[in-house]
């Protein structure tokens, strides 16, 4: 999901806006302009920061439309929400990617989709069609997971938390380090992942346990694993010195792919009984300038090509059922058997509200 998110994410998000060149065919006339109008012959797609994808998969998009895809990445996934909720009816782009089931409603709420039944969503299980009018089609999921240094408990020789129980136990005071909610799609959906564990009511008195036991806030995904956190890749920059932090199930096989050197098993582990499941939909934007582009895109996103691609680019899995995992992913990946969930209508009801109590419980 997406899935912002990974050591690759911070890759990715320094590559900026990203413009890949095309060139027009009878098919684009068709699928992006209407009779006697100027064809359009960019689409351009909206997106969270750790959007990506490969220049070939998407030369293919232009070799089948004529169009360019124009990717403009909007900063954290809330931050790139909340921008096109302020730009509602004249959006940044045609189509937006990276809103997933946390945000879900805030998004439709303030009506910044319009509906479009994508070609072959037929291909994606109903589990992950979360609107019934169609106004987000599902592209990819994961799991919002602790992530653990395996090197920093093996020499410690203590074993590494596996449950949210475990996080709050004084063995592991002082080791972890969170995401703010209010900032960060994987910090609000963990969150969200203890009050699914423990309850409306009980999940305020776990993380009060928590901020006993030392737990560390920061602002984003990328300070809380490329700084805090001592068991990522990192580059040459200094590691922090916090073994557990809240990222991804698929964060492993991003370790293994771009250490130096390339490590043959992933230095580090996911706490299986600490996971949220994560899904992230593409919508239409309203007030889109090339929307039969929009539509178009919307489509590819979910076509074989473009799944099969996604979870080494982004590290997220796809939802359509005919795509095929790569090797390197299910080989380092974790399989999440009992991520805890929760019904949209209910984040919708409870999240804001739930952030606030969060913020005067742990920040104060």
């Amino acid at each position: 999901m997406t899935i912002k998110k990974t050591a690759a994410a911070a890759i990715v998000a320094a590559l900026g806006v990203t413009t890949l060149a095309a060139c027009g065919t009878e098919d684009a006339r068709d699928a992006a302009g209407k009779s006697g109008a100027p064809t359009p012959k960019t689409v351009t797609l909206v997106s969270h920061d750790s959007f990506n994808a490969s220049k070939e998969v998407l030369a293919e998009f232009t070799k089948q439309t004529g169009l360019t895809v124009k990717v403009l990445k909007a900063g954290d996934a809330g931050e790139a929400v909340n921008k096109e909720i302020l730009t509602k009816g004249s959006p940044q782009g045609d189509v937006f990617f990276g809103v997933d089931n946390t945000l879900l409603s805030r998004a439709l709420d303030n009506g910044i989709f319009v509906p479009y039944e994508a070609k072959g969503v037929d291909r994606v299980p109903a589990e992950y069609r979360l609107d019934k009018e169609n106004r987000v089609t599902p592209v990819d999921s994961g799991d919002i997971c602790v992530n653990y240094d395996k090197k920093y408990f093996a020499d410690r020789k203590l074993a590494p938390p596996q449950t949210f129980d475990d996080l709050a136990k004084p063995a592991y005071k002082n080791l972890l380090v969170v995401e703010n909610p209010e900032r960060s799609s994987p910090g609000l959906g963990f969150l969200l992942g203890t009050a699914a564990k423990y309850g409306d009511d009980g999940w305020q008195d776990y993380w009060t346990k928590l901020k006993a036991n030392g737990v560390k806030t920061v602002d984003s995904w990328e300070l809380a694993y490329n700084q805090e956190f001592s068991g990522s890749a990192g580059g040459k920059q200094a590691k922090g010195d916090r073994p557990l932090v809240v990222s991804y199930a698929s964060s492993p096989p991003v370790e293994v792919l771009y250490g130096e050197p390339q490590p043959k098993v992933a230095p580090t582990g996911v706490s299986t009984g600490t996971c949220f499941r994560q899904t992230e939909f593409a919508g239409l934007l309203n007030g889109a300038k090339n929307p039969e582009g929009g539509k178009a895109l919307i489509d590819f996103l979910i076509s074989k090509k473009f799944q099969e691609d996604m979870p080494l680019q982004m590290f997220v899995n796809p939802v359509a059922k005919d795509a095929v995992l790569p090797e390197l992913f299910t080989q380092h990946g974790v399989v999440v058997e009992k991520p805890e969930t929760m019904a949209p209508e209910k984040i919708a009801e409870k999240r804001d509200a739930w952030i606030q109590q969060w913020s005067s419980l742990v920040l104060k």
